[in-house]
């Protein structure tokens, strides 16, 4: 093995960070040999992915950990929900995430439309039905009840709301402009028009008349959110000299790191997230990745469910599931192992928090210290301290020695 490594393995954990409940953490309870073994042989830290005490999505997080401002790169979530669906985005396009729902007499009564999976003919008939006068409409699902929407064209405005009420009971929202701007109100015509022109395209087909047989929520309408406009991001090879990928299920990650300039490596049929067989069959397939590529992303998003249900012993099962997949990590050589959490999900709120996430970096040439454990309880005891999102890969690159001297 050589004193330095020359690739990096970033591994993200979604969600997995908790807050303590009766003293315990579904990290700290799992039983997780081999990523305590990676811990025990590498440095540990905690990290605000974003920055102390502001609570990250997955998108804000993850361009971060990748190396990219936020602040100054996001643009809303909808630009990468559709990269990652495979649409191609171009600047200045409006892009949103969008869910199927069931609508009753005017009201959502299931805003996921029964957890809805088989939506490719109604995703298809958007795409070729709905119309609006000077703007090219794309549609395309995603995976389950997701979807995403892209409006080209000029004068066009992300500055706009959500058409998503937040819960059921209530009917679907009107988009309003949030400027006086024409593009604004021009754009949340449009997004009304998609809404009823939906709504009225998809109640009578086929596959919601058979769903509404069999007892099931028809996906029947669709719910617009996450307004942004594409931006142009750095590609991750120019900034960093590094040939990068990444492995996920979620579009919404896929989509960051092709925004980014990562190769999207996938791996088979990955609807199903919360089980070990994914995440050893996506660490089976980065291992192959890093024979060809510099760098490589994996996002493992489970934890992160168990989290929003509120569901401790869930997220700890998962978590011992899943660490199988880490077995054959344990065994590379010249390569920079990054394990790290993208934001915390406790189960006792069920969302995101800003409570710092542990970080743990394996490889040649680390600084050993004395954390024995991959957990956010004794983390912050390593050597790496405190750091933010945007520190990994400056961190990362030294430590493969690919940066350069600040001054003489």
């Amino acid at each position: 093995m050589s004193d330095v490594a020359n690739k990096i393995l970033l591994i993200v954990l979604d969600g997995a960070s908790d807050r303590p409940v009766e003293g315990r953490t579904p990290l700290s309870e799992a039983d997780k040999p081999n990523l305590d073994a990676l811990a025990y042989g590498g440095i540990n830290g905690i990290m605000d992915t974003v920055g102390p005490g502001i609570r990250p999505g997955s998108d804000t997080s993850h361009l971060a950990i990748l190396g990219y401002d936020p602040y100054k790169y996001y643009t809303g979530r909808g630009p990468f929900e559709a990269a990652g669906v495979g649409i191609d985005v171009k600047g200045g396009d409006i892009a949103f995430r969008v869910n199927f729902a069931t609508v009753e007499n005017g009201v959502v009564i299931d805003r996921r439309a029964g957890r809805i999976s088989d939506t490719d003919g109604l995703a298809k008939a958007i795409n070729e039905e709905v119309k609006v006068p000077g703007i090219e409409v794309i549609f395309k699902r995603s995976t389950g009840h997701r979807g995403a929407l892209v409006l080209r064209g000029r004068g066009l405005s992300a500055a706009i709301s959500d058409t998503d009420p937040k819960k059921e009971g209530l009917p679907i929202k009107e988009c309003h402009a949030l400027d006086d701007t024409p593009e604004a109100k021009r754009t949340a015509e449009a997004v009304n028009s998609i809404s009823r022109q939906v709504l009225s395209l998809l109640d009578g087909m086929p596959e919601n008349l058979e769903r509404k047989r069999q007892g099931l929520p028809p996906g029947n309408a669709i719910l617009i959110r996450g307004a942004g406009e594409v931006p142009h991001i750095p590609p991750f090879q120019e900034r960093y000299g590094l040939k990068g990928a990444v492995i996920a299920a979620a579009g919404l990650i896929i989509g960051i790191g092709k925004m980014c300039g990562l190769e999207h490596i996938p791996v088979g049929s990955m609807e199903v997230e919360a089980s070990g067989s994914s995440a050893r069959a996506k660490m089976k397939k980065a291992l192959e990745t890093l024979e060809t590529h510099d760098f490589v992303l994996v996002n493992i998003k489970g934890a992160d469910e168990a989290g929003h249900d509120g569901d401790f012993e869930k997220k700890k099962s998962f978590l011992e599931a899943t660490d199988a997949a880490f077995k054959d990590v344990l065994k590379l050589k010249d390569v920079l192992v990054i394990v790290t959490v993208d934001h915390s999900t406790p189960v006792s709120i069920k969302d995101h928090s800003a409570d710092p996430v542990p970080i743990m970096m394996h490889g040649p040439g680390i600084r050993i210290d004395d954390v024995a454990s991959y957990n956010e309880l004794v983390a912050y005891k390593g050597g790496l301290h405190r750091i933010r999102g945007m520190d990994v890969m400056p961190i990362a690159l030294d430590l493969i020695n690919r940066t350069k001297k600040f001054g003489a």
